[in-house]
C-alpha cells in the first residue's frame, strides 16, 4: 500500500527534520490518525521524493524526519499551456487539474482581446495543482504563471515549437500530424537549427476564439497555427486535448 503522499515546497535536499504546516499536521494526525513512527512521502514539486518517519504527531506542527532522498526524473519534454482566462472559473480549475494529471510543465493564464474575466487567484489556482500533482502521485508540480497580456506572450523568446489553435478557417496543419513529424526527427536525431523539439508552447484562445488581429500577430512571430480536431471545442477542453496530444512526443 502506498504511503500517504504530502506537498512541502521549501525541502531541500540538506533537510533532515521537517515542520509540515496545519493543514498537513492535521489531516496526518486527526483524519488518518497516524503516530509517532509510522512512514509518509514529501515531495517540494520540482522532482524530490522524500521518505519520512514521524517524529512527533502534533496535529498543529508535526514533525517529520526524513530517512531516505531520491529524484524522480522529469519527462524530457516540456509542454508550456498558454490558455485564455474563463468566464467560469470552475471550468477552468478543471483545466488546471487534468493538465497537472496529464503532465504539463508550465501554464500561462492569457489575457487576450475577447477574455471576459481577468480576475485571478493564483493561491487557490496552485493549491488545485498542488492537490492534482498529490492525488496523481507525482513529484514535478506546473509552473503557474500570473496573468499574462496575448500580445506580449507571443513576442517572448522560445527555443521550441509555437503553435496557436484557433477556429478560423485559415490554412492550419493538424496537431497530431506536426506531433507525428516531430517523433520521426527526433528518432532520426536530425534536428532543426536552432529548435528544441522538446519543448512546445501551445496558445488556446477564450471563449469566441482569438481575434483575426491577434491571430496574424501570432503568425508573425513564428507561430504555426494548428487544428486540434473536426470539432469545435470549449477552451478548457481544447486545453486538455492539446495537452493529452503534446505529451505523446
Amino acid at each position: 500500500m502506498a504511503l500517504p503522499f504530502f506537498y512541502k515546497e521549501d525541502i531541500t535536499a540538506a533537510s533532515e527534520k521537517i515542520i509540515l504546516d496545519e493543514d498537513s499536521s492535521k489531516h496526518i494526525v486527526q483524519v488518518l490518525r497516524m503516530q509517532n513512527g509510522e512512514q509518509l512521502q514529501l515531495t517540494n514539486g520540482k522532482g524530490d521524493l522524500f521518505t519520512c518517519t514521524i517524529a512527533d504527531n502534533n496535529r498543529k506542527r508535526c514533525t517529520v524526519t526524513i530517512v531516505e532522498k531520491s529524484e524522480t526524473k522529469n519527462l524530457k519534454s516540456k509542454i508550456s499551456i498558454a490558455i485564455s482566462l474563463l468566464k467560469n472559473n470552475t471550468r477552468f480549475e478543471w483545466f488546471l487539474e487534468k493538465a497537472t494529471e496529464i503532465g504539463v510543465t508550465e501554464i500561462i493564464p492569457l489575457i487576450c482581446e475577447r477574455t471576459e474575466k481577468t480576475a485571478f487567484k493564483f493561491e487557490r489556482m496552485k493549491s488545485i495543482l498542488v492537490s492534482a500533482m498529490l492525488q496523481s502521485q507525482q513529484c514535478w508540480l506546473p509552473v503557474l504563471n500570473e496573468p499574462t497580456k496575448f500580445a506580449a506572450l507571443i513576442k517572448q523568446p522560445v527555443e521550441g515549437q509555437k503553435f496557436i489553435a484557433h477556429c478560423e478557417e485559415n490554412k492550419k496543419e493538424n496537431l497530431i500530424d506536426k506531433i507525428m513529424q516531430q517523433k520521426e526527427l527526433n528518432a532520426s536525431k536530425v534536428l532543426p537549427t536552432g529548435k528544441n523539439l522538446g519543448w512546445a508552447l501551445i496558445c488556446i484562445g477564450p471563449e469566441g476564439d482569438f481575434t483575426k488581429q491577434e491571430i496574424e500577430m501570432a503568425l508573425q512571430n513564428d507561430f504555426t497555427p494548428v487544428s486540434l480536431g473536426n470539432t469545435r471545442l470549449r477552451t478548457e477542453t481544447a486545453g486538455m486535448v492539446a495537452a493529452a496530444l503534446l505529451r505523446l512526443v
